[in-house]
């Protein structure tokens, strides 16, 4: 799949979109359908330990999204750019980008936007890295904002639709809106030509996208706009109870578990 399949599927066919930080979920995502895989920054804190996504660097962005696109043939796999890696300087920021489609395989890469990123968002295209935009709550810009809802008075809608717009003409191939009102989520979507890829902006979009965490029920609770779909954190509890509770029975490990070399002795 490529960016141009992307964007004809607005107001065609409906997006799935599902974060994906590892070769076995990325399998598993893509085997179910998912057209697209993002190796999001959440990463930070839902692999990698930190209380946010601030800290991830460039190159635990590659390592990950490298993981991704190895294991994946047919589904569309998007590098998330961490923060900082972009923004300041077009140079460097082009080389981050760059160095995530050329060394780690993605197949483009997603930027949290806003008027600083139209000219970069331009600049990558004409370049030939395919570049998703992001609007309505961008959590690298929690300091700034806090991770609440954007958009909820008419300025500020107003922008995102603006922005939205200024992006598709810059070259973005679709566009993530994150926690914005219902009627704004269709109100951008009906402004562009592009695909919208929903999370919290209501069910308008062309598209939906979700942490893989929350889908398959490993998070211990989800943010208001998502839904558990499994219980994974609850079956990975009772497996690992039952390890425990084997090995210090003795019940783990039996003989079958082991080889005894007849031409030893001892």
């Amino acid at each position: 799949m490529r960016a141009k399949d992307i964007r004809e599927m607005a107001g065609e066919e409906t997006v799935t979109m599902l974060t994906a930080y590892d070769a076995p979920t990325a399998e598993l995502a893509e085997a179910a359908g998912v057209d697209v895989l993002l190796v999001g920054d959440s990463l930070g804190n839902l692999r990698l330990g930190y209380d946010s996504t601030i800290p991830v660097t460039v190159d635990e962005a590659a390592s990950h999204t490298a993981a991704v696109a190895r294991t994946t043939d047919d589904a569309f796999v998007v590098a998330d750019m961490p923060f900082l890696s972009y923004g300041a300087d077009e140079g460097e920021a082009v080389e981050n980008c760059g160095r995530m489609v050329k060394e780690a395989g993605a197949d483009a890469v997603k930027l949290e936007s806003g008027p600083h990123t139209v000219e970069l968002t331009r600049r990558l295209t004409d370049l030939g890295v395919p570049v998703q935009a992001h609007l309505g709550l961008t959590p690298q810009r929690e300091n700034e904002t806090g991770l609440f809802r954007q958009g909820t008075d008419q300025d500020a809608a107003e922008e995102i639709i603006d922005l939205a717009r200024e992006h598709e003409d810059a070259g973005a191939f679709s566009l993530v809106l994150e926690h914005v009102p219902s009627n704004l989520g269709a109100a951008v979507t009906e402004a562009l030509d592009i695909p919208t890829v929903g999370i919290g902006a209501g069910p308008d979009c062309d598209g939906q996208v979700l942490t893989i965490d929350e889908v398959i029920g490993l998070t211990e609770g989800t943010a208001p706009f998502a839904e558990r779909f499994g219980d994974v954190r609850g079956e990975m509890e009772r497996a690992l109870e039952s390890y425990v509770d084997a090995v210090e029975s003795g019940e783990f490990p039996r003989e079958e578990h082991g080889h005894v070399e007849e031409s030893l002795e001892y």
